[in-house]
């Protein structure tokens, strides 16, 4: 299991290690030449210098330091409660593996903004929030959503001008979405339907990893139903093969997956990951091949 206060200690003395290298070549630079030119290096300088340094370290190591003051931080008792009672996926794992993903938590919620449109937010949507950002990405501890800033949080579904009114031909059809153009590096979500998706039924639908889904296959650049972040390069073609073969099965009526996957790939990813993460027993014993492609690309076994 990862260690994260052993790898941020890492990577703090690693970045300390830097600046006290660049420290000594810089004064060594600086007395050669102060001593070719018969002057004294002044302590102006030398104090200006460590200055700087110290400053490029804490702008590109202040987050470690963060981090590593939040590892200690005892995680609420209230929240362990809140998880366990909402998200099957963490009431099954075990007790480092709970300790990993409350850290990651910790993280997530100090670090992206969520806020409520005409809605409040409390301690659940939060924690259901930063559950649906962690659950598809618990085998990579690492992976920090760099494309998102914050999660908005609309009291109920939505229309394409993310009105929650309906005004005109518009229908609030929306519950969740990966914002673009102004919107970009945002995640819109329904309260209701966020809160739905983690009511500890083990039903097939859950928002809030439908939209972190689409953000992990959004890292390699293309929202195409292919995460080349986490599918290796030999299983795409295969990936894709089954992903026609089960749209035919859904459009045929031969399948349970939510004919919402039909739309595209991009969409069935999401979707099957949904049923992936929230049912995976029903998920391993009725698509057996499509669970053993989707453990490949997470690296995880949810059924174990």
């Amino acid at each position: 299991m990862t260690d994260l206060k052993i790898y941020y200690l890492r990577r703090v003395k690693q970045g300390q290690l830097k600046i006290a290298i660049w420290a000594v070549l810089i004064f060594a630079a600086y007395s050669t030449i102060a001593w070719r030119i018969n002057s004294a290096a002044p302590l102006a300088f030398c104090v200006a210098t460590w200055i700087v340094l110290i400053l490029f370290h804490l702008r590109f190591n202040l987050r470690f330091y963060r981090r590593l003051k939040m590892v200690d931080k005892p995680f609420p008792l209230a929240w362990i409660a809140i998880l366990k009672k909402h998200s099957l996926f963490y009431k099954k794992l075990n007790s480092d593996e709970k300790t990993l993903f409350n850290q990651r938590v910790s993280f997530f919620l100090s670090e992206k903004k969520i806020e409520g449109i005409d809605t409040t937010v409390d301690d659940t949507t939060r924690l259901l929030v930063a559950a649906s950002a962690i659950i598809p990405t618990f085998a990579f501890p690492f992976f920090e959503y760099p494309n998102i800033h914050e999660v908005l949080i609309y009291p109920n579904s939505f229309d394409t001008e993310f009105q929650t009114e309906p005004f005109g031909e518009n229908d609030q059809t929306i519950i969740g979405i990966v914002g673009d153009r102004y919107m970009n590096n945002s995640v819109v979500l329904s309260k209701p339907d966020l809160l739905n998706g983690f009511n500890g039924t083990g039903n097939k639908q859950n928002v809030g990893i439908h939209e972190f889904v689409h953000l992990l296959d959004k890292a390699d650049g293309l929202v195409d139903g292919v995460p080349e972040l986490l599918l290796d390069n030999a299983y795409v073609l295969p990936w894709l093969q089954i992903i026609k073969k089960e749209m035919q099965r859904i459009e045929s009526g031969r399948s349970d997956i939510n004919p919402y996957g039909m739309t595209n790939n991009a969409e069935f990813l999401s979707v099957v990951s949904e049923y992936f993460f929230n049912n995976p027993h029903e998920f391993h014993q009725k698509h057996p091949e499509l669970y053993e492609y989707l453990a490949s690309i997470f690296h995880q076994q949810p059924d174990k």
